[in-house]
């Protein structure tokens, strides 16, 4: 299974739209999901235009069922958690909101190549420049970021095949504990390689 996001090369309408247009279009619709009184209305109407929009990048119902399933514990924690303190429609909302956004999110990378997303980051940050912020050093994290999801989701792949090729229980510690390492090791070699080339 691919990763979360990854950009897939394509010619349709949303492939061809500038990256500042769709990050400012996923900002927009990220508050219209998040800041008004949940509804049923509300929510319909911001799931069909999700449908609506991978329909029109050439992706299609796979293609969003994939990212929704790739964040189905994610969806399993929040609905959960929800549940033990808020009451059930409210519960329900929260995840459908949190889920709306996540895989908009995830069509703006689809869509869009990360060296255009990064670039259409720095300009954004530009004007931080006279507060002393660097825009290429925060879009060198994003960068590194985003490259690094795909990566920790491999590592957990690796994690989930061997417990079930050692046809033992599931465990939640001795998937969470390795996959920490994994992580935590990962950062380090990348730490050591950003230093290696002169990065502070």
């Amino acid at each position: 299974m691919q990763p979360l996001g990854l950009y897939r090369p394509g010619s349709s309408v949303l492939h061809r739209a500038g990256a500042g247009v769709k990050l400012i279009s996923l900002f927009v619709l990220a508050l219209a999901a998040s800041v008004p009184p949940p509804s049923i209305w509300l929510l319909g109407g911001l799931s069909v235009l999700v449908v609506t929009l991978y329909l029109l990048a050439g992706l299609g119902f796979r293609e969003l069922a994939r990212q929704i399933l790739m964040i189905r514990w994610l969806i399993l924690l929040v609905t959960v958690t929800g549940l033990l303190f808020l009451p059930l429609d409210v519960a329900l909302a929260n995840v459908t909101r949190m889920t709306l956004v996540i895989v908009l999110a995830g069509l703006v990378t689809l869509t869009t190549r990360t060296s255009a997303l990064l670039d259409a980051f720095e300009v954004a940050l530009s004007p931080l420049r006279f507060a002393g912020i660097n825009p290429q050093r925060i879009s060198l994290v994003l960068a590194l970021s985003i490259r690094t999801v795909p990566v920790i989701a491999g590592f957990a792949q690796q994690l989930r095949d061997a417990q079930r090729s050692r046809g033992g229980r599931v465990s939640i510690r001795a998937f969470v504990v390795p996959l920490l390492v994994l992580s935590l090791r990962h950062s380090d070699d990348l730490a050591d390689a950003l230093i290696a080339r002169g990065a502070d």
